[in-house]
């Protein structure tokens, strides 16, 4: 298989780190992303000592903030001559009591909607010298119990609780991808895939750290010992990003 260089956001543990690693053990060039320069650096160096393959990059950026993503972007279009596939795997549970980021935007619909939204929108040109790009965006079940969407309040000023702003998050970035996909075919962009895909419920850090609630706090922790292996997370995003089975399927949604 050709090398592809594949940009993982969210990697530094978890499912992100565990697709990093599975695709580095294949030959491909990674480039892991996260906020904490220096745990990505340890990250970089684990995989590459257990892959044996050096060609692991790291790049920084705070999610929450849309001019770091942006720069982000444009980092990536200095040091690299394309990108092949870009896997979309940050995304946060919340605290109980609604946030915003520097920007004023809803902190939840800013790392799981808009912060990958715009990255797809940044790298396109990128993607676009590609042979066979891949966009693969994380979402999850959770997409069906963030109740009716309100368009009217997107950022939940009238009506905010975490679960139903990551859910609401996770339909509409599932939405962004079917609209996407659908964009890039009317402009007659064959290279370029878009496909979303549930990792399953998986023994993480993941919303572990929130202050959700005591009740959910509960459920969270008693959960893990149910839950599946990062591993088994990651398989979807891997078959998404090599399989030549999904070579020209877009605007689809994976299960695990």
């Amino acid at each position: 298989m050709k090398s592809k260089i594949v940009l993982i956001t969210g990697a530094t543990q978890g499912i992100g780190k565990e697709i990093a690693l599975a695709l580095a053990n294949n030959g491909h060039h990674v480039i892991i992303h996260g906020r904490n320069n220096t745990k990505l650096q340890t990250v970089a160096r684990e995989i590459k000592n257990a892959s044996g393959n050096n060609n692991v990059d790291i790049i920084t950026a705070d999610l929450f903030s849309l001019s770091e993503v942006k720069n982000m972007a444009d980092e990536f279009k200095r040091r690299y001559d394309r990108l092949d596939v870009l896997i979309n795997n940050a995304g946060a549970f919340l605290n109980k009591q609604r946030e915003v980021t520097g920007d004023g935007l809803e902190k939840t619909m800013t790392l799981n909607l808009f912060a990958p939204f715009l990255l797809m929108k940044s790298l396109t040109d990128d993607l676009l010298k590609s042979s066979s790009a891949r966009i693969i965006n994380l979402s999850s079940a959770m997409h069906r119990r963030g109740g009716r969407p309100d368009l009217g309040d997107v950022q939940s000023e009238k009506k905010y609780s975490p679960a139903r702003a990551y859910g609401l998050s996770k339909l509409y970035l599932i939405w962004i991808t079917r609209y996407m996909a659908k964009q890039l075919a009317d402009k007659g962009i064959k290279n370029i895939t878009v496909n979303a895909t549930h990792p399953g419920a998986v023994a993480t850090n993941f919303g572990q750290d929130s202050d959700k609630g005591f009740i959910t706090n509960m459920i969270f922790k008693i959960a893990l010992f149910f839950m599946d292996k990062p591993s088994k997370g990651a398989a979807a995003s891997i078959f998404l990003a090599t399989s030549p089975e999904v070579e020209n399927i877009t605007g689809e949604f994976f299960d695990n």
